[in-house]
C-alpha cells in the first residue's frame, strides 16, 4: 500500500447493520476493502480475507499436519459474543443455563471448573469480565467422548494447547455435559488476554485450528481409529436423515453437480465407494438424487438444506419425546405462521434450541390432546415459565388492532392525535380514560417510527403509510424472531389452581365455559380440575350449583382477587410495620418500588410511599427499575406506569 493510500485510509466505525453481526466482522470488511484499493490480491486458494487477523494464524497452518485419515474426529462450535450488544446478562444466563439440572453423569446439575480449580467461582468470573468487549463460547464435542472418561482434564489439556498456540495466558470456565447421546463440554473464554487488551483470535484458527488441535489430544489419548471403527462410522450414516459425512465427500468430489462412474472408481475413494453409492441410493429414495444410466447421479441442489432440516427435527421429536417422559402425545412444532394460531399448555419442558446462539424453546402439552415445541424468539427468558405453568402462545400474524384504528382514523395519510381523542370522547366508558385510549397509539406509532415505517410530522401529527396495517404485522413478526408471543397465564399448575383463593387461570376458563379443551391428555385434565375448582367455589360461596350447570357468581374474578390481595397485604403490612393503601379504579399512586408479589391472581408490585404501601399490577418493563421511584394509574385491573419523570413515558 503506497503512503498515498496510508493517507486516505480512514476507519469509519458505525452501528452494525444486522443485529447479529460481531464487531470483528466490521473490521474485517473494513481490511478486505482496503487491500482492494490497494490493489493487491490477497487471497489464495482457499483463504478468506481476514483469515489472518488476530492471534494463533501462524498455529492454524501448522496444526494437526500429523493428522491422518483414521484421525479422531471433534466438532468444535464457537460463538463470538458481543456484549455490548447482547447486553450484561448474557453472560449469566449462558452460565446459568449451562450449569442446570440433569447435565453430569448422574443426572445432576453441571458444575463449572476452570484450569486449576474444580470449583469455579462464577459470579467472580462475570464481575471480572464486567467490562469485556466480546466474549468466546465454544462446545467441543468428541466424537468418542463417552470413551474419554476425564473430559476435565481433556478440556485443560486442549486449553493449554490453545494458550500455546495464541501466546498469552487465557481465562475461562468449563462445563461437562452427559446429558446428550453425544457428550460435550461448554467454555465460555474471557475476550481478554493476559495483559488486558482484547483478545482477537484469527479466523483460520477459529475455524480449523482449534478443532485440529482437538482432534490430535482426542488421537494421542484414544489412538487412531481402527479401519473396523471407520467402516462402522460410516455404514451407521448411509440411512440417516440429516447431513452426513457421507453426503459432503459426494457434494465435493460432483462435478457440475454430477457423480459420473469414473468418479466414484476414483482410487481415493475405492475404500468407501459401496458405502458412497448406498447412500446415493437412500438419498434417491428421499427424493433428494437421481440417477442417470449409466451409472451417474445427480444430487439435488436442495439435498444439503433438506438434509439439515430433516436432522434438526429429529433432534426437536427425540428432545420432545424426553420430555414427555412415556406420555403419550401426537407432537406437533408450533407453526407460527398460521394465521389465528393460538396454543394453550402446561410446560413440561424448556431449554436452548441452540446452545450457541441464546435461542429457547418451550414445550407444551397442549389442552387440544398434542404435544408442541414452541421456538422462543431471540432474548426470551425462559425461566419466567416454570414447568407445570400454563403459558398461551400466538403466532403474530394477526394485525394489530391499534394499527387498524390508525389506518381507519387517518385522512390522506396523516393520523391526528386530537382527532383521535374527540372520536374517543364521544365513545367512552367509565372504565377508559380517552386520552389514555390514545396514548396507546402513540406508543405503537413511536415504535413503528423507529422502525421507519411511519414519520412524526409534529406534536401530534403522523404521517402513515396506505399498508400501515400489513408492515406493522410484519415488524411485529420480525421483532419476535420468528412471530411467536407466549404469555405466562399462571405459573400454578392446574392442581394447585383448584383450592387455592384468587383469580386463577382455571376460573377464566369456567367463565368461558371451558372452550376449546381437547379429549386427549392436558384436555382432559383441565376438565377434571374445573370440576374441583367448581366444587370448591361453591364451598366458598362464590358459585352454586343448579342441577347440572354451575352458576358463578356476580364479578368472580373480582372478588377472587380482592380477597388474596387483602390476605397479602395484611402480611406485608405485619412484616414491615406499613399501613396498606387500597388503590381505588382511576387512582393515581407513587412510591419506590421495593419488591414483587406473585399471587394466584398475578404478578404485583410493591410501592412504599414512606408511611404506606400499595400493591399495584406489575409488568416487566419496571423490573429493571428496583429501588426507584415510580408512579402508576390503575384502570379496571390494567395499569399504566410512568417510567421516567418526563412527561408521556408510560407503559399500559
Amino acid at each position: 500500500m503506497s503512503r498515498h493510500d496510508d493517507d486516505r485510509f480512514r476507519i469509519r466505525p458505525g452501528a452494525p447493520r444486522h443485529r447479529g453481526d460481531a464487531f470483528i466482522n466490521q473490521v474485517l470488511r473494513q481490511t478486505s476493502k482496503a487491500g482492494a484499493r490497494a490493489g493487491k490480491t490477497i487471497r489464495k486458494a482457499g483463504q478468506r480475507p481476514g483469515a489472518r487477523l488476530g492471534r494463533g494464524h501462524v498455529a492454524a497452518r501448522f496444526a494437526g499436519r500429523g493428522l491422518g485419515p483414521n484421525a479422531r474426529r471433534v466438532t468444535v462450535k464457537v460463538r463470538l459474543v458481543n456484549l455490548k450488544q447482547a447486553g450484561r446478562r448474557s453472560t449469566a444466563a449462558h452460565l446459568r443455563y449451562i450449569e442446570r439440572e440433569g447435565v453430569d453423569r448422574q443426572g445432576g446439575p453441571g458444575h463449572a471448573y476452570g484450569s486449576t480449580t474444580d470449583a469455579a467461582d462464577l459470579d467472580a468470573f462475570k464481575e471480572r469480565g464486567a467490562d469485556d468487549r466480546h466474549q468466546f463460547r465454544f462446545i467441543v464435542s468428541p466424537e468418542d467422548a463417552e470413551h474419554i472418561d476425564d473430559l476435565r482434564t481433556y478440556t485443560r489439556h486442549l486449553m493449554a494447547r490453545v494458550e500455546a498456540d495464541l501466546g498469552t495466558r487465557l481465562e475461562w470456565v468449563a462445563v461437562d455435559h452427559w446429558n446428550t447421546d453425544n457428550p460435550h463440554t461448554h467454555i465460555v473464554l474471557r475476550g481478554k488476554d493476559d495483559t488486558g487488551k482484547d483478545l482477537i483470535i484469527a479466523r483460520d484458527y477459529i475455524a480449523k485450528g482449534m478443532r485440529r488441535r482437538a482432534s490430535e489430544l482426542a488421537t494421542e489419548w484414544l489412538g487412531p481409529r481402527t479401519e473396523l471403527e471407520m467402516r462402522h462410522a460410516m455404514r451407521r450414516e448411509v440411512d440417516q436423515e440429516r447431513w452426513t459425512g457421507l453426503d459432503r465427500t459426494l457434494q465435493r468430489e460432483a462435478l457440475d453437480g454430477l457423480l459420473r462412474p469414473e468418479t466414484l472408481a476414483a482410487p481415493k475413494l475405492q475404500r468407501q465407494r459401496q458405502l458412497l453409492l448406498g447412500r446415493l441410493q437412500r438419498l434417491q429414495q428421499m427424493g433428494l438424487a437421481t440417477e442417470r444410466p449409466p451409472g451417474t447421479w445427480a444430487i439435488h441442489a436442495d439435498a444439503e438444506p433438506t438434509l439439515r432440516a430433516m436432522g434438526e427435527r429429529g433432534d426437536i421429536i427425540r428432545t420432545m419425546q424426553r420430555a414427555m417422559r412415556g406420555r403419550q402425545r401426537e407432537l406437533t412444532v408450533f407453526q407460527a405462521g398460521e394465521e389465528g394460531r393460538v396454543l394453550v399448555g402446561r410446560v413440561v419442558g424448556k431449554g436452548l434450541a441452540d446452545e450457541l446462539h441464546d435461542k429457547d424453546y418451550l414445550i407444551l402439552d397442549g389442552t387440544d390432546g398434542k404435544a408442541h415445541y414452541v421456538a422462543l424468539p431471540p432474548r426470551s427468558e425462559p425461566e419466567q415459565y416454570p414447568t407445570g405453568a400454563v403459558v398461551e402462545v400466538k403466532g403474530s400474524a394477526d394485525m394489530r388492532a391499534a394499527d387498524r384504528n390508525i389506518a381507519g382514523l387517518a385522512v390522506d395519510g396523516v393520523y391526528r392525535t386530537d382527532h383521535h381523542v374527540a372520536m374517543a370522547q364521544g365513545q367512552a366508558t367509565p372504565d377508559r380514560d380517552p386520552r389514555e385510549v390514545v396514548a396507546t397509539h402513540v406508543r405503537r406509532l413511536e415504535a413503528l417510527r423507529r422502525a421507519g415505517i411511519v414519520e412524526r410530522e409534529a406534536e401530534g401529527v403522523w404521517r402513515v403509510p396506505d399498508d400501515l396495517e400489513e408492515r406493522g404485522r410484519q415488524y411485529d413478526a420480525q421483532r419476535l424472531g420468528g412471530g411467536v408471543a407466549a404469555e405466562l397465564k399462571s405459573h400454578l399448575p392446574i392442581e394447585r389452581q383448584t383450592r387455592v383463593i384468587g383469580a386463577t387461570w382455571l376460573d377464566q376458563q369456567l367463565i368461558g365455559g371451558g372452550q376449546g379443551l381437547g379429549n386427549l391428555g392436558f384436555g382432559v385434565e383441565v376438565k377434571d380440575a374445573l370440576h374441583q375448582r367448581a366444587d370448591f367455589l361453591v364451598e366458598q360461596g362464590l358459585a352454586e350449583r343448579r342441577g347440572q350447570r354451575v352458576v358463578l357468581t356476580r364479578n368472580l374474578l373480582a372478588t377472587l382477587r380482592g380477597r388474596e390481595l387483602a390476605k397479602a397485604s395484611q402480611d406485608i403490612a405485619s412484616e414491615t410495620g406499613l399501613e396498606h393503601r387500597p388503590v381505588a379504579d382511576g387512582q393515581r399512586v407513587a412510591g419506590i418500588y421495593r419488591r414483587s408479589v406473585l399471587l394466584a391472581s398475578g404478578r404485583y408490585a410493591m410501592l412504599d410511599d414512606g408511611m404506606g404501601f400499595s400493591l399495584v399490577p406489575w409488568k416487566p418493563v419496571i423490573e429493571q427499575r428496583l429501588g426507584q421511584q415510580l408512579a402508576a394509574t390503575v384502570r379496571s385491573g390494567g395499569v399504566s406506569w410512568d417510567i421516567g419523570r418526563q412527561r408521556g413515558m408510560s407503559i399500559t
